[in-house]
């Protein structure tokens, strides 16, 4: 089956980009809205783009009413986020704060999340994540006819726990299985890992 996507809506391209890039890492992002007050959302369009500097990318849509979301308009106030990456069991957390609330509600609080200090850094992490990246602003880029805002963010301080490090003389190893992160495919499906294997690369 060949699709042609010129002949497609932007919502059909949206289903079928989201059933075909599969898996996808979820970038859960805190960022804070007035002191104290925190924004908590998850965005699947997220990935690492460059080491040197050190930076992640998710893409953030706008809410129905036309308006930025609050994590774009947080971030662009304040020029600080912390991203997570959520276990398997986090997966209603998760898909809760993806609701759409009014500017200063906090779906931390509707979600009855743990907050703990980001040693380091500015904003809190959730207690339960294993990994967790505190960023700072690099840039906002708008893209596309409804625009999309890609944020931009560069890794200053990361989080990780303690369980999910393997053991390594060398250097630091995650352990994947360990820290068993949630995924997003398409509609409202999730998929975490549950085998690792390695092939060797060519010389």
């Amino acid at each position: 089956m060949n699709i042609n996507l010129s002949t497609l809506a932007p919502t059909q391209i949206y289903h079928l980009m989201t059933q075909t890039v599969i898996p996808r890492p979820i970038a859960w992002v805190l960022t804070e809205s007035g002191e104290s007050n925190y924004n908590l959302a998850p965005f699947s369009y997220f990935t690492p783009i460059s080491s040197n500097p050190p930076l992640l990318m998710f893409s953030v849509g706008k809410k129905p009413s036309g308006e930025v979301k609050d994590t774009t308009r947080n971030v662009l106030e304040t020029g600080r986020m912390v991203v997570h990456i959520a276990h398997e069991a986090l997966a209603n957390e998760v898909t809760q704060t993806a609701a759409t609330l009014d500017h200063g509600e906090s779906e931390v609080d509707a979600s009855e999340l743990e907050l703990v200090e980001f040693e380091g850094f500015e904003l809190p992490r959730v207690k339960d994540c294993p990994i967790a990246f505190g960023c700072k602003l690099f840039e906002v880029k708008e893209i596309g006819e409804t625009p999309q805002s890609l944020i931009f963010a560069e890794i200053e301080q990361i989080y990780i726990s303690p369980e999910v490090i393997g053991e390594r003389s060398d250097r630091l190893v995650v352990d994947a299985l360990k820290v068993n992160p949630l995924s997003r495919l398409g509609g409202s499906q999730y998929a975490t890992i549950n085998n690792v294997f390695s092939v060797a690369r060519p010389k």
